[in-house]
């Protein structure tokens, strides 16, 4: 017989407005973690005198740890629950600040960064399962848009709180005691406000169609959706990475542009990225076919990149239209999130974003050094080019697992009476 449709309670306005703002208060911590240690590389390059290759290293770990630990705390969150592992990641970050301000040597930077790796891993599992077993349907792509811009003001933040600190205070130590107590004020709001968090520790009951035993735990595995969706994250990130590290040097080679005004173009892509979001959780209602918002979503982004690289364009609108493309990218945020929920199995939520969002971390630490690659040999036009490409194959990951949800949706699985 044809299985019963899943359901959930609705929730109320200002209920999910709570597990909204506190899923998006921890998502903007973990990214600022992302950018932890980063900000002060010249201090530790004048303390410690370390290379630029040492430092690298540490950026490496961390994404190295947090990847092949987001794969594995998906199994973790399906088994023990989601907001245990989140009060875990968040002491793990404020572990991390304590390691950096009482470190001594390179070894003690390095703690530091498994550390924020081991803090970072549990985040995309742990969000998604809480907004998806929480949050109203109707209100779900707005979910995932204060999700995604959270994250981009984390990466925003930390270099100016860093540093500012680091100014302010007189010492980098004592810029990283205040991140502690910043991780721990996070930890205690999140404890207090624990309830809102509660994914109800049992979620298989919930997830698992009338009639249908339980799938072995590795099952999901076998699902071509699931590797697509970790393509995607793989090569959207790859372009997101080669924007944030070389756009601002990269339109200095082709263009001549001042440095102190290119490095706002990385901010301005942030913000557009921003706005994209914003509308974007408003369209994802509204949408049946996520994969072709996506597309078109991702195919300006990557038209207005390819642009930039073919030195068509005056030098200022060129950057303009680097910063603009990250409007293109926000846009497809919220109708991706969605997407990769449609993809997920029944009582695997946490296993899958756990999975395909590891393809984030290995986006940033293989994607980083090919595009320095490219720099270093005085190609400048293929950190645009690069990414709008990767963007390509970003586009053609989704349309594939949109096509996949769309024939599963048309015939779902049986049970026999």
């Amino acid at each position: 017989m044809r299985t019963e449709p899943v359901t959930y309670p609705t929730s109320l306005p200002g209920q999910d407005a709570r597990t909204i703002g506190l899923i998006g208060l921890v998502h903007g911590t973990s990214h600022f973690h992302h950018m932890l240690l980063p900000p002060l590389f010249p201090v530790f390059i004048r303390d410690f005198g370390l290379s630029y290759a040492q430092l690298g290293l540490l950026v490496s770990v961390f994404f190295a740890v947090s990847g092949i630990g987001q794969a594995l705390a998906g199994f973790l969150v399906d088994r023990k629950g989601a907001r245990p592992v989140l009060f875990a990641a968040l002491t793990c970050f404020v572990g991390a600040s304590l390691a950096a301000a009482s470190a001594h040597s390179y070894a003690g930077l390095m703690l530091a960064s498994i550390l924020a790796g081991l803090g970072n891993a549990p985040f995309h599992p742990v969000d998604f399962t809480i907004l998806n077993r929480r949050v109203s349907p109707a209100r779900l792509g707005h979910a995932f848009s204060v999700h995604g811009i959270s994250g981009n003001l984390g990466w925003a933040l930390a270099p100016v709180v860093l540093i500012g600190l680091s100014s302010a205070l007189g010492h980098w130590r004592l810029a990283y005691l205040c991140t502690a107590a910043m991780g721990l004020t996070v930890l205690t709001i999140l404890v207090w406000q624990r309830e809102a968090v509660n994914d109800h520790h049992a979620p298989h009951a919930l997830n698992t169609p009338a009639g249908q035993p339980a799938a072995h735990p590795f099952a999901f595995l076998a699902l071509p959706a699931v590797w697509l969706s970790f393509s995607f994250f793989f090569w959207t990130t790859s372009a997101l990475s080669a924007i944030q590290s070389f756009a601002s040097p990269a339109l200095q080679q082709l263009y001549g542009l001042p440095g102190a005004a290119t490095a706002f173009v990385v901010t301005g892509y942030m913000l557009c990225g921003a706005v994209g979001m914003v509308i974007g959780g408003f369209m994802v209602a509204r949408v049946e076919r996520l994969e072709r918002t996506i597309g078109w979503a991702m195919a300006l982004a990557a038209g207005l990149l390819l642009l930039a690289s073919l030195q068509v364009l005056p030098a200022w609108v060129a950057a303009g239209s680097v910063a603009l493309a990250g409007f293109g990218t926000g846009l497809a945020g919220p109708s991706r999130d969605m997407l990769i929920k449609r993809a997920a199995p029944p009582g695997a939520t946490g296993r899958v974003y756990g999975t395909v969002y590891s393809g984030l971390d290995l986006g940033f630490a293989v994607s980083a050094p090919v595009f320095g690659w490219l720099m270093d040999h005085h190609v400048p036009a293929g950190i645009f080019a690069g990414a709008a490409a990767c963007l390509a194959l970003g586009i053609a990951s989704a349309t594939l697992v949109g096509q996949l949800v769309a024939a599963r949706r048309a015939h779902p699985p049986t049970a026999s009476a």
